[in-house]
């Protein structure tokens, strides 16, 4: 039977929260203290519909895969026009994104993070921006490339050079590729659409996480024909789920399976979490406190994951094995004795574990050990985290990575601008790498080496 809009009006607090997704109802009262976003967000839309504000971060499938059945109530009566609070905040961004300079006025990277900033939604803004606890390894991951100076050489040649490259097989016009970043829809209403018809214009390999906002069928639907996806897999402790995920990957055509271990318990990002929490008093209402590790258990892999399952992995798919959130020399040699085919020194873009290494200066220790025992062909390394220059690219390329991972750039880029955006970022590092590679007097990736960088002490003061 049909519930009328005034019925679930009257369910719009903590002590009774409904909401209209899809023209179906649910009863979210007991998930509120549960909930990835924080509570605050839900009773914000509850007796409404909260059908636009879901579809920024979520698929749809998720609301039969994430929660009780008991929790659907029925649908809602069509005949009436029920007033969806999404749309008007929706206009609300519209009209701040008209205030934005021009596309041709954003020179750099960050231009693009300025923009973001004023024109996404704030609760956007926090979830893409923040990092654990203090956020010294976030802002770390950026510091540690500006104490690597390079050693240019001069008198070369350099009127043609080659950025071109391969990842794992695939020819690529750029040592970049989009890395796996979840809810890309916070930015923009397409989501990781945007993202794959850019990448299909400019040959970068895109990495598709397991939670986009957009099916992944649709992402992949999306994929030029010349076009390469990897895939980004949460484990969980239902081993069959994650079979089924990989499969469905490999059926969907990705070319690479890459499995986060960086996260078996989430990190505290304690700026989102005082968000979440903005308002709540005003109800009068007490929630039994949430740790902060628990607000977001979908993005966690599970915490008994070792190195006994990856043999599994390779069981089930011919996809290569990709381990992402290495973060030390002794993992990367172990991945080579389970004949990983690459590994991404990362920490989560200093989400996770608050200290952890800036990757690049993991990568500075590892390639050289990798060199002295023979085993720099045995795998792949690439990095991600705090690449916001070409010349970061460059410094990365030189010290032996293979190639690098962007997230946060192009999803600012997207969020202020969409798709234009995101390829006037991806045509940005391209000119930047060029035009440095021309400086350093190197004409393609293959002559880059360690001795045209040199590492400054850890405690120089930072530019």
């Amino acid at each position: 039977m049909a519930l009328h809009p005034s019925e679930v009006a009257k369910h719009n607090n903590a002590k009774s929260c409904w909401l209209i997704i899809h023209n179906q109802v649910y009863d979210l009262t007991k998930f509120l203290p549960h909930h990835p976003g924080g509570r605050r967000v839900l009773l914000m839309h509850a007796g409404r519909d909260a059908t636009q504000r879901f579809n920024l971060v979520h698929s749809k499938e998720i609301l039969d895969t994430g929660l009780d059945p008991s929790q659907k109530l029925g649908p809602i009566d069509s005949s009436e026009v029920v007033e969806d609070v999404g749309r008007q905040e929706e206009g609300e961004r519209q009209t701040t994104l008209i205030k934005k300079p021009p596309l041709s006025q954003c020179l750099t990277i960050r231009d693009f993070e300025a923009v973001a900033q004023q024109t996404m939604r704030r609760e956007s803004w926090e979830y893409y921006s923040t990092g654990s606890e203090d956020e010294f390894t976030l802002k770390e991951n950026i510091s540690a490339f500006q104490r690597i100076r390079f050693r240019p050489k001069v008198l070369i040649n350099v009127e043609h050079v080659d950025i071109s490259t391969t990842l794992l097989g695939t020819k690529t016009a750029i040592p970049i590729y989009v890395t796996a970043t979840a809810s890309a829809k916070l930015g923009h209403p397409e989501g990781e659409v945007v993202l794959t018809r850019a990448s299909n214009n400019h040959g970068i390999v895109q990495m598709i996480p397991l939670y986009s906002s957009c099916p992944i069928e649709e992402i992949a639907d999306a994929r030029a024909p010349d076009a390469t996806q990897w895939f980004q897999l949460y484990v969980k402790k239902d081993r069959n789920a994650s079979r089924k995920a990989v499969e469905k990957a490999e059926r969907l055509g990705f070319k690479a399976l890459c499995i986060t271990v960086d996260n078996p318990h989430l990190g505290s990002r304690e700026r989102v979490l005082r968000l979440h929490f903005e308002g709540d008093t005003s109800a009068g209402d007490e929630f039994e406190d949430v740790p902060a590790t628990e607000l977001d258990p979908s993005l966690t892999s599970n915490a008994s994951l070792s190195w006994e399952d990856i043999p599994w992995f390779q069981s089930i798919t011919k996809m290569p094995i990709v381990i992402k959130g290495v973060q030390r020399v002794e993992d990367v040699l172990t991945a080579i004795r389970y004949g990983v085919q690459a590994v991404i020194l990362s920490n989560h873009g200093g989400r996770q574990l608050e200290y952890a290494e800036a990757p690049i200066e993991v990568l500075a220790e590892l390639m050289p050990i990798l060199r002295e025992r023979g085993l720099d062909h045995k795998i792949e390394v690439y990095i991600d985290g705090g690449i916001r220059r070409g010349t970061d690219v460059l410094k990365a390329l030189c010290l032996g990575a293979r190639g690098v991972g962007i997230g946060r750039p192009f999803l600012y880029a997207m969020a202020g601008y969409g798709q234009k955006g995101v390829e006037k970022a991806m045509r940005i590092f391209k000119d930047e790498l060029e035009r440095n590679m021309r400086l350093i007097g190197c004409n393609s990736i293959d002559e880059l080496h360690p001795g045209l960088v040199k590492m400054l002490p850890g405690d120089v003061a930072k530019i």
